[in-house]
Order: structure tokens, then sequence, then C-alpha cells
């Protein structure tokens, strides 16, 4: 089967989760990753969430699609065989503090004399320049800074940080689609490039206009908790049986549908109901309706009206109902693969689905250091050359 990165080769330096799962994406669609850790300090996703028989869970889905060696970069034998690698490499995904591939004798000069065509992409907290470009980065802290936790949470309660990497999942598919764009102008020019990535300017894109608003109107965004400033009833409701809903009423036609389906539709004819503004002055009068409608009935009874009403719902999931969704199961979005350690492992399927050259999980993520001999021998290393550098405690 034909895949639409068949050929293309990705050498995955990254650690934890931003860079890591960037090559994850290029390899769920048939790039070939090459993931490269130290001989004795393996990625710390290996051990990050839960673990089987001492196997971590979490690194069978980041590692997938990826063959793995080791290879220490600190080494100037090291440093010569990553050079071998990347003469026939496309892509290098890195997420080392700015300088320290300099530092290793591999800059992005020394790495484009051995591939002019290389895209370098690096992927940092908060870029390679600037008065920050040295900190330590990670997810939490441009959840921070983008603004993110300031606006998320209770009216009344502290600023709120996601309970998994958000902003490392949005700097991830930054990342891929980064790299993409950087080998399509290759395409064009026949020069690899470097892709210079911030974890925190990817989630500040998709947190929205809050910066213009600010510059326009000197806006600052509130917390609102699971309300929004822009329409109402927008929240999430309790049911009879204890389980929970969320309603969404940003078109006017929908917000309609909802206050009837209520039986309040006394509301639509208010003049401040014909805006989402509007509405949302009014979020009180509108949640305390919807909430009494839903706290009498089932999940599935509001479900169901819901669904004959054509208004927007949808029940809160945790991860067991999701495992048995319907639409779920169709889309194929949790699939299973074969794993060596555990038999049949089920996680997310690819991003989404091409309808000539679909993506595919080929493997779930493998033993540290797993293809080393395969992959060095490859690039022209002997098996006494492995035997050496092994020895040496290079590989």
């Amino acid at each position: 089967m034909t895949r639409p990165l068949d050929g293309v080769r990705v050498l995955d330096l990254a650690t934890l989760f931003a860079g890591p799962m960037a090559a994850m994406f290029l390899g769920d669609f048939g790039a070939e990753v090459v993931k490269v850790e130290h001989p004795r300090r393996p990625d710390p996703a290996r051990g990050h969430g839960a673990a089987k028989d001492g196997i971590g869970l979490w690194w069978k889905m980041l590692g997938r699609n990826k063959q793995t060696i080791t290879l220490n970069l600190s080494e100037p034998e090291g440093q010569d065989v990553l050079l071998r690698l990347a003469r026939d490499a496309d892509v290098i995904i890195e997420n080392f503090r700015p300088g320290t591939l300099e530092r290793w004798n591999l800059s992005y000069e020394r790495l484009k004399e051995a591939n002019p065509g290389l895209v370098l992409a690096r992927v940092t907290g908060f870029g390679q320049f600037g008065p920050y470009a040295r900190r330590p980065g990670f997810g939490t802290l441009a959840e921070a800074m983008s603004g993110f936790a300031a606006m998320t949470g209770e009216p009344d309660g502290p600023p709120t940080l996601p309970p998994f990497g958000l902003a490392d999942g949005i700097a991830a598919l930054a990342t891929a689609y980064a790299v993409m764009t950087a080998l399509r102008a290759r395409d064009l020019t026949g020069d690899g490039q470097v892709v210079d990535l911030s974890i925190l300017e990817p989630i500040l894109t998709v947190l929205g206009g809050q910066p213009t608003g600010y510059d326009q109107l000197g806006l600052v965004p509130p917390r609102t908790g699971n309300r929004s400033v822009n329409n109402a009833p927008r929240n999430t409701y309790r049911c009879a049986d204890g389980s929970w809903v969320a309603v969404s009423t940003s078109a006017q036609n929908i917000a309609e549908r909802v206050m009837r389906l209520v039986g309040r539709p006394e509301y639509v004819d208010e003049p401040w109901f014909a805006t989402g503004a509007g509405r949302a002055a009014h979020a009180d009068e509108l949640d305390g309706a919807v909430a009494a409608w839903v706290g009498e009935r089932t999940r599935d009874q509001v479900l169901a009206e819901f669904e004959k009403a054509e208004a927007a719902v949808a029940p809160i999931y945790d991860v067991r109902d999701i495992m048995a969704d319907p639409q779920l199961a169709a889309l194929d979005a949790i699939t299973t693969v074969d794993d060596p350690d555990f038999g049949p492992l089920r996680m997310q399927n690819v991003l989404f689905r091409l309808s000539a050259t679909p993506g595919e999980l080929r493997w779930t993520g493998r033993a540290h250091g797993a293809d080393t001999d395969h992959v060095l021998g490859a690039a022209g290393l002997t098996a006494d050359e492995i035997d050496a550098l092994r020895a040496r405690g290079v590989i």
C-alpha cells in the first residue's frame, strides 16, 4: 500500500512529548522514523503514565511506527554517526536547549554540509532567541504564559491548568505542519531549512483573538467556568441519573430550539435573545431553565430529546464511554494494534482518513535501542564498528 510520506526519513532526537509526537504523526502516514535515545538515559516518556509489567503504556502510542536506536551525541564518535545518518535523512526533530547541538558540533551549518536538503525542526519552550530562550521549557509553562490558565476555571477560583499535555499536543501538530511546509519549500528550491517552533506560540494562536481584543478595546478575558462570553446557554448540566451532558448554542437557531425544548419559549421573543452576547448577559436565567429540565431526566432521555429537536448536546464521557461509543467505533478512532508485549492493544488511530493513501499503525512503541544494529548497519557501519561503539558506550 502506498503511504503519502513513503520515502521521507525522520530522525527523532527529541524527548517527552511535543517533538516525539510530531514525529509520531509523520510516521503514521508512512515516514521512516528513527527514534534516537541516549544509551543509558532513555526518553523519560517511557516512564510517564500507567505501566503494565514495568512497561509504559503511553510509550506504546508515542513510540509507534518508529525504529529505536541508542546514540550518545555528546561523544565525538556519536556525532559522527549522527552525521552519517543525517546524509540520508529528510528531517531531524530535536528539543534540546538552544546551543546544545552547537556545543556538540552538530550545528545546522554542519548538518547542512552533510545534507543540503535537510530540514531541522527545533522545538523548545521559548524559541531559539530572546531573553527566555535558554530557560527550561515545558507545556505547563506555555499553558500558563499563553493566557490559557488565566481564562480557565471558575470566576472565583484560581487559574486552572489542564490535566494533560495540551500545549505539547498543539505544538506537536504545529511541528508536523511546519515540517511538511518546509519539505514542500524544499521541493520548490532544493534547499532545507530550520524550523524554529516554541511550544508557547501554537497554543497562544489557538486561543483566538484575545491579543487583538486587548489591542483595540483593552479587553482581558475573564474566567467564566464552563460558560462563554459569546453565547448562552453553554454549560455542563447534571442529569437525573448523575451523569452529565454539555450543551452548546453557538448558532442562533440552535439556541432557539434548546429553549423551546426545555419549555421556555418566551425567552426566544426577548430582544436580548437575538444575539450571542445578549444571551450571555442572561446566562443565569438560561442556565437555570436548561439545568432544571436536564435534571429531571436521565442522560439517555436528554440525548434522545435533543436529537429529536435537532439541538446540540453531547454526553460528558470518561474513557470507558469513549471505548464503547458507536460513532467512534464506526470511525475506528480507537483501533487495535498487535504488540509483542501485550498482544492486541487498543489506542488512538491516525488523526484523519485519506481516501487514496491512508495512514496506518504498523507497530507499537519498541524497546529501548531495539533497532540500533539494523539502522546503523543500513547506514554503512560494519558489525565490528557497531561492536566497538557499543564497547565504548557510544551506543
